[in-house]
Parts: C-alpha cells; sequence; structure tokens
C-alpha cells in the first residue's frame, strides 16, 4: 500500500508518497508525470516520514539548506539510481548541466562518452521532486531546461536558493 499526504508550499500543493517506511515521490500538485509515478491503490495518511518531510520543505522553503534528509525510496532503473545519487550531491545554490552529469557518469564507468539526453531522460523521471534536486540540472548554455513542476518552479527554486546560497 503506498501512502499520501498534502503539503501546501510558496509554490502550490505538493504530494508526498511513502510506502509506509520512506518517501517515494513527492510532486508539485498536478506536475507532468505525476498520475504515473502515484499507484492507483494509494491511501491518505499521517507517517513518521511525512513529518520529517515537512521540516525538510519548511527549512528549505524558509532559504536554508536543510542538513539531514528523509527517508528516501526513489524506485528506478540502475542507470536513474545513479543519476538520482549524483543529483543529490549538486550543493544547495549550485547547478550543473546535462553534459557535466553525463561526463561524471562516463567518467565513473571508464567510458568516453555518456549521453547528456540519457542523463535528461534520467532527472526528467526523479520521483522525489526537490529533495533530489532536479531543478539544479540546466542546459549547457545555462538554460532552464525541462522540468516536471514547471520551468517557472524551477526559476523561483533556483533564485530562491541563490540568495541564501552558503558562501
Amino acid at each position: 500500500m503506498e501512502y499520501i499526504h498534502h503539503y501546501v508550499s510558496p509554490l502550490g500543493g505538493i504530494t508526498m508518497a511513502s510506502n509506509g517506511d520512506a518517501l517515494t515521490g513527492l510532486w508539485f500538485d498536478g506536475q507532468k508525470l505525476f498520475s504515473e509515478m502515484l499507484p492507483e491503490r494509494h491511501m491518505e495518511k499521517d507517517l513518521s516520514v511525512f513529518v520529517q518531510t515537512g521540516r525538510w520543505l519548511e527549512t528549505y522553503f524558509s532559504g536554508k539548506a536543510p542538513d539531514f534528509t528523509p527517508p528516501l525510496h526513489a524506485a528506478g532503473s540502475a542507470f536513474q539510481t545513479e543519476i538520482w545519487d549524483t543529483l543529490l550531491t549538486i550543493p544547495f545554490g549550485r547547478t550543473m548541466t546535462y553534459g557535466e552529469i553525463a561526463g561524471l557518469i562516463a567518467r565513473r564507468h571508464g567510458l568516453q562518452h555518456m549521453s547528456a539526453q540519457a542523463v535528461g531522460g534520467a532527472v526528467g523521471r526523479n520521483p522525489v521532486s526537490i529533495i533530489i534536486p532536479c531543478h539544479r540540472v540546466i542546459g549547457s548554455n545555462g538554460a532552464l531546461t525541462g522540468y516536471a513542476g514547471g520551468i517557472e518552479r524551477k526559476k523561483w527554486l533556483l533564485e530562491m536558493e541563490s540568495r541564501y546560497r552558503p558562501q
């Protein structure tokens, strides 16, 4: 059974999902792919992981980098999981390009090249928005490309982080 909980953010409603132990999803209400990622069978329930996630979001939206991460279980392929783990290393207030991530993954695996488009596909399937910071990935020319929650939200998140970024 999957459980859900709702949170009201400065950017609109957020739905959290959990398997009962860990956070399995976090989406802006109505965002692209949301309905595909949320299991048909789910129920609203208060869980400690939702309390932790709410604290994380409150800290984040107050302009501070949270010093903890709620338990996460982002289900995906080995490649997707590797990309999502890499996203977790991008510091608050910083960005990386799809190409930089592709280069990092290629070097990690001893490859000459990795497709930035493949990285983009995995980034776009991130089930735990904001906490796994896919909004911190930008195009090679600095363009704010692709964000399932909407480009305006991505812009807001990046601007908020840059205002409060630790020096």
